[in-house]
This record gives C-alpha cells, sequence and structure tokens, in this order.
C-alpha cells in the first residue's frame, strides 16, 4: 500500500484500499447474471472496515442494495447521505418501526409477533418488508408449516404492509460436506417462493451470500448478500479451493487459477519503545515466556481492547520494516511485545503490520484467525470501531 498516508498522532490504524474494493466488486459482478442484484452487506461496522465510509464508497460503486443488523445502523447511512435501499436483517424492536417507514428502511419479519405489532400502528405508507424463512438453519424464520398462515396474514395486513422480499440463509453452504443439506434448504424455500408466486406476491426472491456466488449458482435468484467476499476475503477454505478449480469463468476477471480476491484491510501500529533484555529473563504477565538468549524487543501500543486476540500470546507474528516478528509473552489489554533481534536499524516510530503486507512479508487475516483459534469473520469484525479507517 502507498506510504504517504496521513497517520499523524494516530498509534493504530487501519487502511483500505479502495481499489481493492472497486476490483472485489469488478469480480463479483462479473460472476452474476446482469439480473441479479449485488447487496452489500455492512452489519457490524462493515466486517469491521467502517459502517459510513465503506457504504459510501459502495454507493459509488453503484452496489444495488445495503444489508444492516439493525435500524440504528440503517438510520446511521441515511443520515451519511446513502440513498439505496436498506434491509435490516436483524431483529427490529417495534418501538422502531415508525422510525423504518420515515427513513425509507426495509425490515426482516420472521415471527407472528411482529406482524401483530406492525398490525397496531398507523404508518404514514406501506411498511416494506422481507419475510424471513427458516428453511432448516433454526435461528430467524417462519418454518415451513407456517407458510399457510402467513400468507393469510400479509393477505389481512395488505393495506400497511409491502412484502417487498423473501429470503431464507444457508447454514452450510461454505462447507462441501454440508451440500446434501444445503440443497434440502433450496428445495424447502423453492416451496415458499412458489407459493407466493402463486399467492400473487412479487417480492424480491433472495438466498445466497458469498459462498452462493462462487459455488452455488441454483440459488441466485434475483438477488446475492455479499458480505466477506466484497473485503477480498474468502467465507471459508472449502470455498477458496473449489473456487480455484474453476478452469473456466463467466468473470473476464477470473483466470485457469481460478478467481482471485484482494483484501482491502490492513491494520497498523507503531514501535513506541525498543530495549535490549539478556538472556534468562521473561517476559509478560505471569512471566509467560523466557528469552533462550540476549533480545531486542519493541513494545507496540496495542493489545486486546484494540481487537488483537488474547490467544496470540506467544503465538503471534508482525511485520516489523517488512519481516515478520512474534509476539513475545502475554498480549496485553493496551500493548504487546514482539521479537525484532534479527532485525536491523528498528526504531520507535517505525511501521507495524498487525495484518497486512509489507516488504516481502504477508500476514493476512487467515493466518491470524488460524494462529487465534478463531473464525476469520471474528477477526476482522472485532477490530475496535474506535481505530480510524483510513481510505485511500
Amino acid at each position: 500500500m502507498q506510504k504517504d498516508i496521513n497517520r499523524k498522532g494516530l498509534r493504530t490504524w487501519i487502511e483500505i484500499d479502495k481499489k481493492a474494493l472497486k476490483y472485489n466488486y469488478g469480480v463479483l459482478q462479473g460472476m452474476l447474471p446482469k439480473n441479479v442484484k449485488l447487496m452489500s452487506v455492512v452489519k457490524s461496522n462493515a466486517y469491521g472496515h467502517g459502517l459510513v465510509d465503506f457504504s459510501l464508497e459502495a454507493q459509488q460503486l453503484g452496489i444495488d442494495w445495503f444489508g444492516v443488523d439493525s435500524i440504528v445502523e440503517a438510520i446511521a447511512l441515511r443520515e451519511a447521505g446513502i440513498t439505496k435501499p436498506i434491509l435490516v436483517l436483524g431483529y427490529t424492536l417495534p418501538e422502531m418501526l415508525i422510525r423504518a417507514v420515515k427513513h425509507n428502511i426495509s425490515i426482516t419479519v420472521s415471527t407472528f409477533e411482529l406482524l401483530e405489532n406492525i398490525s397496531k400502528m398507523s404508518f404514514s405508507t406501506k411498511i416494506k418488508v422481507h419475510i424471513k424463512v427458516d428453511t432448516g438453519m433454526h435461528r430467524q424464520g417462519f418454518q415451513e408449516d407456517e407458510i399457510e398462515k402467513v400468507v393469510v396474514r400479509l393477505k389481512e395486513l395488505k393495506s400497511k404492509v409491502e412484502v417487498e422480499g423473501l429470503f431464507t440463509h444457508f447454514a452450510g453452504v461454505k462447507n462441501s460436506k454440508f451440500s446434501e443439506l444445503t440443497n434440502k434448504q433450496l428445495q424447502s424455500f423453492k416451496l415458499w417462493v412458489d407459493k407466493f408466486k402463486k399467492e400473487k406476491f412479487t417480492p424480491i426472491i433472495h438466498a445466497g451470500a458469498s459462498s452462493v456466488v462462487f459455488i452455488f449458482p441454483e440459488a441466485y435468484f434475483d438477488m446475492v448478500r455479499v458480505g466477506i467476499a466484497q473485503y477480498g476475503l474468502w467465507p471459508s477454505k472449502d470455498v477458496k479451493r473449489l473456487t480455484k478449480q474453476k478452469t473456466k469463468s463467466r468473470s473476464e476477471l477470473c483466470s485457469t487459477t481460478g478467481i482471485k480476491l484482494k483484501p482491502i484491510l490492513q491494520w497498523k501500529t507503531l514501535v513506541g519503545e525498543i530495549k535490549k533484555v539478556p538472556k534468562g529473563n521473561r517476559v509478560g504477565y505471569d512471566f509467560t515466556e523466557e528469552f533462550k538468549k540476549n533480545s531486542t524487543i519493541a513494545v507496540c501500543p496495542i493489545g486486546y481492547w484494540h481487537g488483537y486476540p488474547r490467544s496470540l500470546s506467544s503465538v503471534g507474528n508482525v511485520l516489523v520494516r517488512g519481516k515478520r516478528a512474534k509476539v513475545l509473552g502475554r498480549v496485553s489489554m493496551d500493548m504487546i511485545v514482539v521479537d525484532v533481534s534479527n532485525i536491523s536499524k528498528v526504531k520507535v516510530r517505525d511501521e507495524v503490520t498487525l495484518i497486512g503486507s509489507g516488504g516481502k512479508g504477508i500476514v493476512s487475516a487467515e493466518e491470524v484467525a488460524d494462529l487465534a483459534g478463531a473464525s476469520l469473520y471474528e477477526i476482522v469484525t472485532r477490530i475496535n470501531p474506535l481505530i480510524k479507517r483510513v481510505y485511500f
């Protein structure tokens, strides 16, 4: 990434590469038929990339829809200038329904209780809803034996409710060993699709997330909800493997080696202190680790409060001057110590890469997740939202 990013006054910061984001959208759009819409899922602070700034960039790139978790997130986007349709994927409190209508925000309806709340309220215009169907994941959603009751209730509420969408979510599409169960979910969902069409509803049909784009085109329907892939990260190693096996793709951006995504995020900090420590001394809370030789260490002002996993204690790696430096001892709340004994000319305020590349080195988010015993999704979404995101 470029070297002239203004990081004055910042001890830790996130760099977001807009060119890589544009590239990823090109890949995703190239995979989909032209009539299939693309929803950018930006819940959880845009998976750690910055809710508002990321969404503004995505809107400029021509994204069709945005998906958030809550009315609060949706209103923040409206107030920031997002004009594209927004769907709240999570639970909406009844007292927030009026605000959804006011700000032209679509909501997920997955319970009869919420439909009853809607029936008791007065709106200036119809509230836009997407009916969520539980096809086997058993989180949100109406179940298959409720289909008739749902249709009847929606018809009764037609003066208040616009059935804008119908959707479900797959539990195991990113794991090939669950392909049979995924197909079972798909067939269950199609019963709802057929029923709604028969009853003259015309909702936007959507079922798939990032994995579906690459390996399950049967579930494209009218729109796909893309989260992790737009950020340049693979939903799973299995999806990446299956995608790389492709020898031909509808996307001009794909080659015989498979489809490529470009991570758009790099997480940086700096060296705050350098010291030499004699062999036999120990480092960190509970004297976690012993120095086997005379060593040079660097102290960096980030820790688990910032979102750097405590489970990386004594196993994580960072990049200092483009070379790998091991995390020593316990990851503290606001500090880590790294071994720079074999890295020359390290000085205070040198840039340190926690996730990303520098020189010939790279510490990927996937590596961090593996070492931390966490999912890739956890690693990026748990980066503290107070950390400055710099888009360039």
